[in-house]
């Protein structure tokens, strides 16, 4: 029974990544809570922060997708002591590592971004932003499904470990207000060519990717955001998700999402000293509704120099 559910999970995994099965995309239902990792441009967008989350899907399947992102950003307008160091500040950087895992694959990823920022008016900022990424996909020969055995790439390290590294560039460049921002951002610029190992993945495309988003409080105990998510790779279909979140006494915030065509997402989390924490649970919609069970995110995120208050009445403390 197990191996026929690990077996239906790789196929249903083979159609959605078209490819490769190592070739997947990254969904994170809560992307507007983690900006940089998509564009480093956005890096230091929200101060100096320590960021994380926990993602499980279609859970009770054995090999079943889990990833694992933590990410530390510095801004050095907010370490220097800037009045307003999201505005008057000029640069930022941050490390990010994600582990993604599923079935006989398994990836970890290392993004080194840096950001700087040129001041267009008195509330806004042109931020440009470049990342290094690497990352290390290691293949479990010994957890191949008899699908992937007949493969006739896998197929030939059945029995076996495997290790395949690739050394990439990400670019990006964002518009950024308090309340509002817009960023286009590419990952993979040389599409995968810095490479060693063995090659069982067949390339690795650029992806384009634009993001936007606005926020604005509505009195001392409400405030609304709004973000939208375009990706697009020329080997795989092009997806858009968005997420509209409520944000009640600066405290508790609801939320709700949608990634079009594919799956909805009910989202909670609350703000309590530095710290910001958030669950989502999605689930597919009918005409992509593959395996029983959502997926389930958990996220915090830590503010390293200041608590989660406002400093003015306009200010709105999530995106």
């Amino acid at each position: 029974m197990r191996k026929f559910s690990y077996l239906v999970l790789v196929l249903i995994w083979g159609l959605i990544s078209t490819d490769s099965l190592a070739q997947n995309r990254k969904f994170v239902s809560q992307f507007s809570e983690f900006q940089s990792y998509f564009n480093p441009a956005l890096t230091g967008y929200e101060g100096s922060v320590v960021r994380g989350f926990v993602r499980s899907q279609w859970g009770g399947i054995e090999g079943a997708p889990k990833t694992y992102f933590f990410n530390a950003e510095l801004d050095f307008g907010e370490l220097a002591g800037e009045e307003d160091p999201a505005l008057m500040g000029k640069n930022a950087i941050s490390a990010n590592f994600l582990q993604d895992n599923f079935g006989a694959f398994r990836e970890n990823e290392i993004m080194l971004n840096y950001a700087s920022r040129i001041r267009l008016t008195e509330r806004h900022n042109l931020r440009l932003g470049v990342g290094i990424n690497y990352q290390s996909i290691r293949l479990d020969g010994n957890a191949l499904s008899s699908e992937e055995q007949n493969d006739p790439v896998l197929g030939q390290y059945l029995g076996s470990f495997s290790n395949m590294n690739v050394l990439d560039l990400n670019l990006g460049i964002a518009l950024t207000h308090a309340n509002y921002y817009f960023s286009y951002g590419v990952q993979r610029v040389t599409g995968g060519e810095i490479q060693n190992g063995d090659e069982f993945i067949n390339g690795y495309p650029a992806e384009q990717m634009v993001m936007a988003g606005y926020r604005e409080a509505l009195g001392q105990n409400l405030a609304v955001s709004a973000n939208g998510f375009y990706r697009t790779r020329k080997d795989l279909p092009d997806v858009f998700e968005f997420n509209l979140k409520v944000l009640l006494k600066d405290v508790v915030w609801l939320g709700v999402g949608n990634r079009v065509n594919y799956a909805n997402s009910l989202q909670a989390g609350f703000i309590f000293g530095k710290f910001r924490a958030g669950y989502v649970y999605e689930y597919p919609l009918i005409n992509s509704y593959l395996l029983p069970g959502g997926v389930h995110e958990f996220s915090l995120v830590i503010n390293l120099f200041r608590p989660n208050e406002r400093r003015n009445d306009g200010e709105v403390l999530i995106w």
